[in-house]
């Protein structure tokens, strides 16, 4: 069980709409005691790394997997060129605390925003949807494309729309004209995000008491840049999703020599949603109060999320909390169920920036690094 963070406690209480918390998957009974000693795995990889990545962009399903885990496990591999043993996640279950998953919820059920960015991970172009359907999609590569819209051919390759957005700091982005920065869905969503930390902080404790060495690593390159660093973790960003069954993929920009950290918070009910690594044929079942550790460099991907007839029975009586337009054709919007899912890391790019590209941006928006604040101070008289 994680101790609870002293912010969670200090902070003012807030009163939230009474319809988001109804059905919310919380678990019964208190979060279990992080055990250090659970059972251990140790895979053979089942396809070379060529026969892997020759499926990158493309879904996977349970049958891809000899065993989906549903218990505390630590899971290690057998690099085919060394023959060393590496590990490749740690998973525990409910060892998040029920009232801090609650603040989780509070914060974040709203903040995925629809993202045409995710590159492989937003799978193979579905020209079903209503995304594509308005938009005629041309030289298509697996999971991009560019399209046709009124007569006029699209600058940018785009991929599948998704709910998908990043919280927290974000590297320079020169052809957009942005310094290294807070990320614009931070700033829309401040105060969730501030109230949300207390979660984000158990995730980080997890972390360091699991992977003490990797979080050891990871919280020095983080602090080699504290106004990038979300409070005192080892984290940078959190990739936040809602209902997003990702293709294969290899997460790109992560601190190379860290961990990703993988939680979720589901309302409603609804099967599937693995996470899964094909090479290993090994699953995971993460769900509301679970953590994984996962060496995000390795290929990964999710299994279809399905509503069985009596979870749609469930679902369609609770009240809508979502404003999903099905013009959108977004992934995921006709779903009745909330899968919200977060991966927290800290990104290698980061390391890199220069405060004084960033201070004339946060001037402008008035955020204040050192405090954590977003409103505009006042400077004392000489």
């Amino acid at each position: 069980m994680v101790a609870h963070s002293k912010r969670g406690v200090s902070r003012k209480a807030k009163h939230y709409k009474p319809e988001i918390y109804e059905g919310l998957q919380i678990p019964e009974g208190h979060a279990k005691e992080l055990k250090l000693k659970v059972r251990e795995l140790t895979l053979k990889p089942q396809l070379t790394e060529d026969e892997i990545k020759g499926r990158e962009g493309t879904y996977f399903t349970e049958k891809d997997a000899n065993e989906i885990l549903d218990e505390d496990v630590d899971v290690y591999g057998i690099d085919p060129s060394s023959g060393e043993k590496k590990l490749l996640a740690r998973f525990r279950k409910h060892v998040l605390p029920n009232d801090l998953i609650k603040i989780g919820w509070e914060a974040y059920y709203q903040t995925a925003a629809s993202s045409r960015n995710r590159g492989a991970a937003a799978g193979p172009i579905q020209h079903d949807s209503n995304y594509w359907k308005k938009r005629k999609p041309v030289e298509v590569n697996g999971w991009s494309a560019r399209y046709k819209q009124n007569g006029k051919l699209s600058k940018m390759r785009v991929n599948n729309n998704v709910f998908s957005s990043v919280l927290g700091y974000f590297e320079e982005t020169p052809f957009m004209g942005l310094p290294c920065r807070l990320t614009s869905y931070t700033q829309k969503y401040f105060e969730q995000y501030k109230h949300g930390l207390p979660y984000i902080e158990a995730i980080d404790s997890v972390f360091k008491r699991l992977i003490p060495d990797k979080h050891a690593k990871q919280l020095s390159a983080a602090s080699e840049k504290s106004r990038y660093r979300i409070t005192k973790t080892a984290f940078s960003s959190i990739t936040v999703n809602r209902n997003f069954r990702t293709a294969l993929h290899v997460d790109a920009g992560d601190f190379k020599e860290g961990y990703g950290n993988l939680s979720v918070i589901e309302r409603g009910r609804y099967t599937g949603g693995a996470t899964i690594l094909p090479r290993y044929k090994i699953g995971f079942n993460v769900r509301t109060g679970d953590f994984l550790a996962m060496d995000v460099h390795e290929w990964h991907c999710n299994t279809e999320m399905i509503e069985t007839d009596a979870d749609k029975k469930y679902n369609r009586a609770l009240p809508k909390i979502h404003n999903n337009s099905s013009d959108t054709g977004t992934l995921g919007g006709d779903q009745l169920f909330t899968r919200i899912s977060f991966v927290c890391y800290l990104r290698e790019k980061l390391r890199g920036c220069k405060m004084k590209d960033t201070q004339a941006y946060y001037d402008r928006i008035q955020f204040h690094p050192e405090h954590g604040d977003m409103k505009k101070r006042k400077t004392r008289k000489a």
